[in-house]
């Protein structure tokens, strides 16, 4: 029979563990400098839970989802940097009251499509709404004509390369290869001092927590039964009456929607945005990061991606010329020895010692794991 309830116990704790790591422990054990970092790679757990819906629990890898990061950031840095480019800050361009990258590229006036995002509120309505849409006018014109498997995760890389040679070309509008940088203030409030850097974490993590809700209610639900019975029998859900079509298309866009807010959040704490981080390469690293936790985890797409950072800057910082060939050994050898990742090894050693600690539990759920077997899915 299936459990319709939101969280069973063992998620519950999952969930209050990882609330009580990043909001408690981490923010007493770390200096703000340390602190900061982690936050930035908090920024990428937005994706790496998208990904949990979209390829985990969905099938659609995606390997394109450093566009709809990108389009959070730079629709967050559009209006940073309005607001940085005041005309009393500017008042040694040749045109004040512009972004400087403007004012180089011998442009006079403020582009239309600029102006908007002279709104706290346009911004923030347009980091969902810009990528939700363009993902919704990509799933369309693919999973309309059933394009699938390797076919859209070749596709969506080459979104991720048209974006990137996009942005890096409209240097007059978009800043070019260095991108927006320097900003300075969110509504006159500085966000670069330390105790601002501390606030933006916190705030950040809430709205982790409340993604890692939302993620957590598609999956206990029907949606999400229907997204695990569509990842392993597509023909028999399109027989069964319901639009295959038009599922994928919603993990699809859900899983945009996250990894734009994770972009605006890196444009806030890390101070600009850049190409850099929309092309192909970015975007696989995503994917190890929810490959590494867990593709059917959601709180293991969160440590996945803390470990792949935390390994990525330590061996950088140790090994400067070696970093890369480490953080590929790493993901090769947990991708063989742990296919399932963290969740794996938390699922496969970790919890049956547990509930042999603890006899008198009656059933054995799995706060990392899919679920989808006691859904009634074939197990993978």
């Amino acid at each position: 029979m299936t459990d319709n309830r939101f969280f069973n116990r063992s998620e519950l704790i999952g969930i209050l563990v990882l609330a009580v790591f990043l909001v408690v422990v981490l923010p007493l054990t770390l200096d703000v400098f340390r602190l900061n970092l982690v936050a930035k790679y908090l920024t990428y757990a937005f994706v790496a839970l998208g990904l949990v819906i979209c390829w985990g629990y969905g099938g659609i890898l995606s390997l394109g989802q450093g566009v709809f990061f990108g389009l959070g950031g730079y629709c967050m840095a559009m209006f940073l940097k309005l607001e940085a480019s005041s005309v009393e800050n500017t008042k040694i361009q040749s045109t004040p009251g512009i972004p400087d990258f403007m004012d180089w590229n011998q442009i006079t006036a403020l582009p239309l499509f600029w102006k908007p995002f002279n709104s706290l509120t346009f911004t923030i309505a347009a980091i969902i709404l810009v990528p939700g849409i363009f993902a919704f006018i990509i799933g369309t014109a693919m999973f309309k004509r059933r394009v699938g498997g390797t076919y859209f995760a070749i596709i969506t890389q080459a979104v991720a390369a048209i974006l990137t040679i996009l942005i890096v070309g409209q240097q007059g509008y978009t800043g070019g290869i260095n991108g927006m940088t320097d900003l300075r203030t969110l509504k006159g409030w500085d966000i670069r001092p330390d105790h601002a850097k501390v606030v933006l974490y916190f705030f950040e993590v809430g709205c982790l927590l409340v993604c890692i809700m939302i993620a957590q209610f598609i999956r206990r639900s029907k949606l999400g039964r229907i997204l695990v019975a569509m990842r392993e029998k597509e023909d028999r859900v399109r027989f069964s009456g319901y639009s295959v079509a038009n599922f994928k298309i919603f993990a699809f866009c859900i899983a945009a929607v996250f990894a734009a807010i994770g972009g605006a959040m890196f444009a806030l704490n890390v101070g600009f945005m850049s190409p850099s981080f929309v092309g192909i390469v970015p975007s696989i690293e995503m994917v190890i990061y929810t490959a590494v936790g867990g593709r059917l985890s959601i709180l293991g797409a969160v440590y996945g991606t803390l470990l792949v950072n935390f390994a990525k800057t330590s061996l950088s910082e140790t090994f400067p010329e070696l970093w890369l060939f480490g953080l590929g050994g790493l993901f090769i050898a947990v991708v063989l020895a742990f296919p399932n990742g963290l969740a794996g090894i938390w699922g496969d050693y970790v919890q049956p010692r547990i509930d042999r600690l603890m006899p008198s539990r009656k059933s054995k759920p799995d706060g990392w794991t899919d679920s989808s077997v006691a859904d009634g899915a074939p197990a993978e």
